[in-house]
């Protein structure tokens, strides 16, 4: 079954940076497009930034450009998102996303935690 394990979150200053992975199996992690999404308390959950199947193509959302980067490592079946630059309002559970077989899966989610 596919599975999707999130890790890397944390707590850290203001200008600070964290890597995040997200771990994939039960699927063919090359031929499918990845994401990954965020969920601040009180928020609705959105999209943060999407890389295609061989990472020729990237997309993020406008409060992230520029200080995050979506990559992948076929090879591992692991999406990275690396994030510098950290402000406090990208406080939030970070989601790693894949469509698969006409359905949405979804990580158990990591906490980043941007504070002084």
């Amino acid at each position: 079954q596919v599975q999707l394990v999130e890790s890397g979150g944390g707590s850290v200053q203001p200008g600070g940076s964290l890597r995040l992975s997200c771990s994939a199996s039960g699927f063919t992690f090359s031929s499918v497009a990845m994401s990954w999404h965020r969920q601040a308390p009180g928020k609705e959950r959105e999209l943060v930034a999407f890389i295609t199947t061989i990472g020729g193509s990237t997309k993020y959302t406008d409060a992230v450009k520029g200080r995050f980067t979506i990559s992948r490592d076929n090879a591992k079946n692991t999406v990275y998102l690396q994030m510098n630059s950290l402000k406090p309002e990208d406080t939030a559970v970070y989601y790693c996303n894949v469509r698969w077989a006409w359905a949405d899966y979804w990580g158990q989610g990591t906490q980043v935690t941007v504070s002084s």
